[in-house]
């Protein structure tokens, strides 16, 4: 049986209001990387949280399959988060990890699910407990990538064999990613560059294993068979993976 969320619904949406004015918040707890590999050698993965505020800050945490709005009570993953729950002080960090708990996944490509930190605040005391007060839970989501073990080629390797194609959207352009390895290709941004004049996606996103996705540009210039994609992929630790890959031009 797969492992159910127990987070409160109501936590899940990522905010709390709990009174009709304040001043404008940020949030105090930050996770240490962009995003969560977990090998599938090792059964779990760890990543850090810090509060970085001057209050001691509760977290809880929890994973879901990629719809933000799905209610923590009802989403059944195959991880779970240790500790589900904790107090972090001021200048502390906590150590979460994310332990996959064995029901099946593919074992031919990576699955992606999403790790959340929902960050509450503490309870206003003194004269802040009787003034009207907004105080905000922030979320936090990031990716959690499940890797096989065993799994041809590298993520490092996989954004140099995606093949790209021009077509046309409407009056304007769109550049089409096809990913022929068994990882996720994520992108922050994607350069399009023929005759001299560049069109762009500034937007990015992510490419599954097997799939294709259309990323739109931003202009209408006509790009032949010297046309060339300038990518923006992300690594395992979120740093940037550029490189350049030739166009198929629109038919």
């Amino acid at each position: 049986m797969k492992t159910r969320s127990t987070i409160q619904s109501a936590l899940a949406a990522g905010m709390l209001v709990l009174g009709l004015t304040g001043s404008a918040a940020h949030a105090s707890v930050v996770l240490g990387g962009t995003r969560v590999i977990l090998d599938g050698k090792d059964k779990e993965a760890t990543i850090r949280a810090s509060n970085e505020g001057k209050t001691p800050a509760l977290i809880q945490t929890w994973v879901d399959k990629g719809n933000p709005k799905a209610s923590p009570t009802s989403i059944e993953v195959p991880f779970t988060v240790m500790p589900p729950v904790a107090r972090i002080d001021p200048s502390k960090g906590q150590t979460l990890r994310v332990l996959y708990t064995g029901e099946p996944l593919p074992t031919d490509k990576e699955s992606v699910f999403w790790l959340n930190m929902l960050e509450i605040p503490p309870k206003a005391t003194g004269d802040l407990a009787d003034a009207n007060r907004l105080q905000l839970a922030f979320r936090t989501r990031v990716k959690l990538f499940y890797r096989p073990a065993g799994l041809v080629g590298t993520a490092s390797e996989a954004p140099a064999r995606v093949t790209w194609r021009i077509k046309p959207a409407g009056k304007a352009l769109a550049i089409e990613a096809t990913n022929p390895t068994a990882y996720h290709v994520s992108y922050a941004g994607i350069d399009v560059s023929a005759g001299g004049k560049t069109i762009r996606n500034q937007e990015g996103g992510m490419v599954g294993p097997g799939e294709t996705k259309t990323f739109p540009l931003d202009g209408e210039v006509g790009v032949g068979a010297d046309g060339t994609v300038h990518y923006r992929a992300i690594d395992d630790w979120g740093g940037p993976l550029e490189g350049d890959a030739p166009v198929v031009p629109a038919s």
